[in-house]
């Protein structure tokens, strides 16, 4: 739940953000007694307070207030607060949190077994002499009594310490409704009692309703057991996954001795010994070793990833088969880990429009309730008063009908309908590798029509790959005057070797993919670069030339040709060999591309059998753009299209302007009559940064610039295109269930109420009914968790 404050006269530099575990809400009144205490606080710029994970987010000014200054306002509203240590690791931060949790779960489990153990026999004892089953006992309707006394004791002072706490600071609370329900009928039974054995009153066990008192705490209990259970179940997607993050690591000492150490001791520049088997313990970069990481934990992807010298792990992935020397980079909140954690502790605690309606009624809902129970009272008092009821009657339907009101209302399932979709969908979406930011881009991800795709690292893997080698037949002389005749292995091995000290990215894929191949790359006797055009070398008395066409052509005269070859989305680099007397011979031709990820086809066949509308935008030219959008199955293709020209095409595709083949470009004149479409924009790179801001839901890949993800409103970790899809029909389920969380919320309270007040519902069901609205509402979130998304 989020509200945002006017922010103060302070610099942006110094506005720093903090989270805040905060005890004791139950329901949607108790985040806006916090909300109320953080936008009364002087420096809070904006704050967020998420009922479902009983944890406050706030954005201050530093200088003007400290974090014990915000905690010590949360706690004087009745809520006690501490700060989150930065310092502290996420997962031992959350293991803090569900500690919390479950102990808040317990009070309430033991609360609920005293009050079942008081009020089960008490109840079935007073049934059966009501339907004369058993043999009235003269003092039955004292033991019933008191078994009230000790439940409101023991059981009601939790209530009551809340309501007066709230009462202190003006303020009411879901513990005032529940306070003043049960001490109604208590105190209504106790009076009519006490008057029933002084004569002054005559009634029968009916009009007692010591047993409901009994039976309210009881049920009430057993509910905010049940609540704080599924809550707890409703943030588990989130805790598995920190719960992978080991809290032990080997630190080595100077003298490379492996000592077991916390890891919130680590510090920036540790060495840490990582094992076979053993759980990465923080993100660090390999200093020593090589082997094969388990990531699946992280993007989703089931293949290893080969980590070495230079490379970056994560904390909580599974070294499998190789020793590693990790040097811390980053700790505590830092980490890859904690920054999932943080993204997905501001989507849940944002709301959509709807929400604010919520929010507003439940600030006033308490109040409201008790307003309505006034009028219950006064009205049943006028009707029993007109009618000639006996005053016993009359009192016994007044205390039924009030506590009935104050009982059933409930603005706990109002508080987490939202909240609790939100926990479940994000935290599944974690799991999976798709970070959703925010509830905008679950709505805008939810009426998605069409879905623009960047090219170069989205569709394609990035960077280049040798596809194919061709040699030219009898191409070229050797030094000693006889025909060169290479196979295609002799062609690789010689462009290897002239390529290998070249810092171009197509030498670079093409001496890996010699060594790949378990090439012998020879030595190089001289080498020359020439920009723009490719490298000259000498390679066992031979003059190589490999580089483009212009390349040769500057070198002399060719004099050897080669079949003719379509360059489609492929780049061609040529390998001759410069004679003495200055012709130059073809020896052959090495063809590289940007090969499309092996997933990229499948994952848009999903979207299309989705009813998606498909679109390649790409800065290449439109030969390369069509041979990959052919190769991916993607429908249209935007070529040509330059960096800052990107967020207008998207804006276009926004007003279903008319799309032209021939240009690749859509038409503006022939602006299309239809309503607008929704468009996602899927890209990687800092160029798509203004693309994926000007997209109704920007897709960023996990594995591009952070300028990409921090635009995006949805993340993709692995990289995978296959998460687009599976993300579009996450936010649809998502949003499904946070529309019938509201509803059942609102008719729940709109229904339930009025039947109270009337007098057609016993305070016993209307205990009942209270509590089954948290758990209906919860327990429809965690279904999610079952829904099919792949």
């Amino acid at each position: 739940m989020t509200t945002t404050t006017p922010a103060p006269h302070a610099p942006s530099s110094s506005r720093k953000e903090a989270a805040f575990s905060v005890n004791g809400m139950d329901c949607a009144s108790c985040v806006a007694h916090v909300q109320k205490a953080l936008n009364s606080t002087p420096g809070v710029i904006n704050s967020n307070v998420n009922l479902a994970r009983g944890r406050a987010t706030v954005e201050y000014a530093d200088g003007q207030v400290t974090l014990d200054q915000i905690a010590t306002a949360i706690t004087a509203s009745g809520y006690p607060a501490t700060p989150e240590s930065p310092a502290v690791s996420a997962g031992n931060t959350e293991q803090q949190r569900l500690q919390r949790q479950m102990a808040h779960a317990r009070i309430w489990r033991n609360r609920a077994i005293l009050g079942l153990i008081l009020w089960a026999p008490l109840e079935a004892w007073h049934q059966l002499t009501m339907f004369n089953l058993i043999p009235h006992w003269q003092y039955m309707d004292w033991a019933l009594f008191a078994g009230a006394t000790i439940a409101m004791i023991f059981i009601g002072w939790g209530f009551y310490r809340g309501a007066w706490n709230g009462l202190k600071r003006r303020t009411t609370n879901m513990d005032t409704l529940i306070a003043m329900g049960t001490t109604v009928a208590y105190l209504y039974s106790a009076v009519a009692l006490i008057g029933q054995a002084y004569g002054r009153w005559t009634l029968d066990d009916s009009h007692l309703y010591f047993t409901e008192a009994i039976g309210l705490l009881a049920l009430i209990s057993l509910g905010h057991w049940m609540e704080a259970r599924a809550r707890a179940m409703a943030g588990s997607a989130i805790r598995e996954l920190l719960q992978l993050a080991p809290t032990r690591a080997l630190r080595l000492d100077q003298a490379d001795q492996p000592q077991e150490v916390n890891v919130d001791e680590l510090l920036v520049g540790d060495r840490v010994l990582v094992r076979p088997g053993d759980s990465i313990p923080i993100d660090g970069e390999v200093v020593q070793g090589r082997s094969a990481v388990d990531e699946a934990m992280l993007t989703g992807e089931p293949i290893p990833v080969t980590r070495s010298i230079g490379d970056m792990v994560i904390g909580g992935t599974i070294n499998q088969d190789g020793r590693l020397v990790v040097q811390v980079r980053k700790t505590g909140q830092e980490t890859a880990l904690a920054q999932i954690v943080q993204a997905v502790e501001k989507a849940q605690a944002s709301k959509p429009p709807v929400q604010q309606l919520a929010d507003q009624i439940s600030a006033i809902f308490v109040p409201t309730v008790l307003g309505i129970a006034l009028v219950t009272g006064v009205g049943w008092w006028i009707w029993g008063t007109t009618h000639d009821w006996p005053q016993v009657q009359t009192w016994g339907q007044i205390a039924k009908t009030v506590c009935s009101v104050l009982i059933i209302a409930c603005p706990c399932a109002l508080g987490l309908a939202i909240p609790a979709a939100l926990m479940v969908g994000t935290g599944r979406g974690a799991r999976r590798g798709i970070l959703i930011r925010d509830i905008d881009a679950l709505q805008n991800a939810e009426h998605i029509s069409t879905v623009v795709l960047d090219k170069t690292g989205t569709i394609t893997q990035g960077k280049p790959a040798v596809t194919k080698i061709v040699a030219i037949a009898r191409g070229g002389k050797n030094p000693d005057g006889s025909n060169f005749a290479g196979s295609e292995d002799e062609i690789l091995r010689l462009t290897a070797a002239a390529e290998q000290f070249s810092e171009h990215p197509l030498a670079r894929a093409i001496v890996a993919y010699a060594r790949q191949r378990g090439v012998k790359i020879p030595e190089v006797d001289h080498f020359n670069s020439q920009a723009g055009l490719g490298v000259v070398a000498e390679v066992e008395g031979r003059t190589l030339l490999v580089g483009n066409d212009a390349l040769l052509q500057s070198h002399g005269q060719v004099t050897s040709g080669y079949p003719p070859q379509s360059a489609g989305a492929s780049t061609i680099v040529h390998v001759a060999l410069k004679q003495p007397n200055g012709e130059v011979d073809r020896l052959g031709l090495v063809i590289l591309a940007d090969q499309i990820k092996s997933d990229s086809a499948s994952a848009i066949a999903a979207l299309k059998t989705m009813g998606l509308q498909t679109v390649l935008l790409t800065g290449d030219n439109k030969a390369t753009a069509l041979a990959i959008a052919k190769t991916a199955g993607i429908q249209e293709v935007l070529a040509n299209v330059k960096p800052r020209e990107k967020a207008a095409v998207i804006q276009s595709l926004q007003r279903n302007e008319n799309y032209d083949p021939a240009t690749t470009r859509f038409d503006p004149s022939q602006s299309a009559k239809a309503r607008k479409s929704r468009v996602a924009m899927v890209g990687d790179g800092i160029n798509d940064a203004p693309a994926l801001a000007s997209a109704d839901l920007g897709i960023a890949i996990g594995s591009g610039s952070d300028i990409a993800k921090e635009t995006g409103g949805i993340v993709l970790v692995s990289g995978s295109l296959m998460g687009i899809a599976t993300a579009i029909k996450l936010s649809r389920a998502t949003m499904k269930k946070i529309r019938q969380n509201l509803f059942f919320a609102f008719i729940y309270n709109v229904l339930a109420i009025p039947l109270a007040a009337f007098g057609f519902l016993n305070p016993l069901i209307a205990a009942g009914a209270m509590a089954l609205s948290d758990i209906t509402v919860i327990g429809n979130a965690l279904l999610l968790r079952r829904t099919k998304i792949d």
